[in-house]
């Protein structure tokens, strides 16, 4: 059940996103910047928590998840640190992440041959 219900979440958010960009003129960085602040505006105001609840990596594997990452990780750090946790805490929150995505990316150019689009 647990599959069923990340997948409706998750399919959700890139219908959402896929109807986004067919309907207006943003384009994918645009909707990017848009799903991610929408992560963290709806953590912010105690939304995001029980849709991740429920649905587990089906919210927190696209954009939004990653505003949520984002958003509770400035919270728990303000609790603790105050207000220098609103600029420390994100980014300790999302680290491992970006430094995931930075060491994979790479691995990727190394094996194939990345070109910019013609």
């Amino acid at each position: 059940m647990e599959f069923l219900k990340a997948f409706i979440v998750g399919g959700i958010i890139c219908v959402i996103g896929q109807i986004i960009m067919d309907t207006t003129k943003l384009t994918p960085a645009h909707v990017l910047v848009l799903f991610v602040t929408t992560g963290v505006l709806l953590t912010a105001i105690g939304i995001y928590e029980p849709i991740v609840n429920f649905a587990g990596a089906g919210a927190t594997v696209p954009l939004p998840g990653f505003g949520y990452a984002l958003g509770k990780g400035v919270i728990e750090a303000v609790q603790k640190d105050g207000i220098i946790g609103a600029f420390t805490g994100g980014i300790t929150a999302t680290a491992g992440g970006v430094a995931a995505a930075i060491f994979f990316g790479y691995i990727m150019a190394l094996i194939f041959d990345p070109k910019t689009k013609q």
